[in-house]
């Protein structure tokens, strides 16, 4: 039987680099075999150095992206400073976690550089169990496929234009052997100067 959480279909991985870090998705939105479009978003700028990526449910990646926007908004006021990696990767577990009896059927990621412009990887289940990385985390319906070409490019330390390379060849190898993922990419890379966001054009069928 299938998860509800491979209904849309998926592929998003994060990777840190030295100082800078990346978050890339794959931009298929379908409903199981059917592909609907080619350009729905899975991966949402919080601020100038963090990104959420959200994997599952079409519907409920909407819902918590808008959600999130809210509770960042909320704390922003309250706070007078911006969110940092970390807070905001809490903050998105307990939104999940309160809803653990009806989840959101989301695993998101989130990326992003902290006040020493060091990388922030992490990842959680949809009831906000949270796993923190030093490398790379990854979510989707291509995850088996991601996390072995992940496991076979990575390498510490990469400058932001090796980042974007190596994290696009994985996404991209990974995509091409599922059937749900795929059919174009975004890839964001956020460094202490800025973000860069590129497309990629990705195999059609």
């Amino acid at each position: 039987r299938m998860s509800i959480l491979e209904y849309n279909g998926a592929a998003i991985i994060a990777m840190a680099g030295k100082d800078c870090v990346a978050i890339a998705a794959d931009t298929r939105l379908g409903v199981q075999a059917q592909t609907v479009a080619c350009d729905f978003r899975k991966v949402f700028k919080m601020n100038d150095r963090l990104f959420v990526g959200l994997g599952g449910l079409a519907t409920d990646v909407q819902t918590v992206d808008q959600l999130l926007k809210f509770r960042q908004n909320l704390y922003e006021l309250r706070e007078e400073r911006q969110m940092s990696p970390k807070v905001f990767s809490n903050v998105l577990s307990n939104i999940l976690y309160e809803k653990r009896f009806g989840p959101y059927f989301i695993e998101p990621i989130v990326a992003g550089l902290d006040e020493n412009n060091k990388p922030f990887l992490s990842g959680m289940d949809l009831i906000g169990a949270p796993v923190y990385t030093d490398d790379f985390v990854v979510t989707g319906t291509a995850t088996g496929n991601m996390y072995g070409m992940c496991e076979t490019l990575y390498k510490p330390d990469m400058e932001p234009e090796e980042l974007f390379e190596t994290l696009s060849q994985a996404l991209l190898a990974s995509v091409d052997r599922d059937a749900l993922s795929g059919w174009g990419a975004v890839v964001h890379i956020i460094t202490k100067d800025g973000v860069t966001s590129r497309e990629l054009k990705a195999r059609q069928d």
